[in-house]
């Protein structure tokens, strides 16, 4: 049997914040990470909240953050599905 893969808690004002800070359009960032727009749409609106670990670390990787920079505030360590 499969285990749940760990997921990260995203804080999707943040996101916002610093793509918009970057002078990122949305589509531009998702294409970067490889994700959807409508995805990162969903992240930075708070309709979805989780990320998986690649898909995070891209994220933090094109936003110039560090890995804790964009967890939602209460999460502090990746989160089970």
């Amino acid at each position: 049997m499969r285990q749940p893969q760990p997921t990260f808690e995203v804080d999707g004002a943040e996101i916002r914040h610093r793509r918009m800070q970057m002078g990122l359009e949305m589509t531009e960032l998702a294409e970067r990470v490889g994700i959807s727009r409508r995805y990162l749409s969903h992240l930075e609106n708070g309709t979805r909240t989780r990320m998986r670990p690649r898909r995070y670390a891209a994220l933090c990787k094109q936003l110039n953050a560090y890995t804790e920079d964009l967890l939602a505030p209460q999460g502090t360590q990746p989160l089970k599905e």
